[in-house]
């Protein structure tokens, strides 16, 4: 006898590829009212994170879950940046005590204090996807980190991300032209 399909089983197949994060709009993207997910959620299992932000319990934790949830918090278009996208990357040892959010839209969601939110337009060259979170390039976020991340730390981050394949050859002469180093 086949499993029903829940709207809990529907939105937890989506959450895992968010690691264990559900959205309101997630749910009405599955054509599930909001009040379904409220109701989930009273019921327990799954946890509201903030304002339309929701993450079932039984989801292992990883060490990426911040880093989605303050893109899900912000909203539609949100990416992270700066220093907020070499963390995530495991990139020029840095540890923001604030994860940057990048934002083409005014947002009036309150956001807890380890979150930055920055209005911003990024142009879509720029953008990627890491892990399944938006982001901007790893050489966007290099290059934007110059000032607050010491000089030799950038430049063992963009022989890094060279190694590993998170920068293009054309991004790489162009970052380690930006930063004054030899490839």
């Amino acid at each position: 006898m086949p499993l029903a399909n829940t709207h809990r089983r529907q939105l937890r197949e989506r959450a895992l590829e968010q690691y264990g994060y559900i959205t309101t709009q997630d749910a009405g993207d599955l054509g599930i009212p909001a009040w379904a997910l409220r109701q989930l959620a009273h019921r327990g299992g799954l946890t509201r994170r903030g304002h339309g932000v929701y993450r079932f319990d039984d989801v292992p934790a990883t060490d990426r879950d911040e880093f989605m949830e303050a893109v899900l918090r912000v909203g539609d278009g949100a990416h992270l940046v700066a220093e907020a996208v070499l963390a995530l990357n495991r990139l020029a040892h840095v540890n923001p005590h604030r994860i940057k959010v990048g934002t083409p839209r005014r947002v009036r969601v309150a956001v807890p204090e380890t979150i930055e939110i920055v209005q911003r337009t990024d142009v879509p060259e720029d953008l990627t996807v890491y892990e399944g979170i938006p982001a901007t390039t790893v050489a966007h976020a290099i290059l934007e980190a110059q000032g607050t991340v010491m000089m030799d730390r950038l430049a063992d981050a963009a022989r890094e991300a060279r190694e590993r394949g998170l920068l293009r050859r054309r991004e790489a002469g162009r970052v380690f032209a930006a930063l004054g180093i030899a490839e």
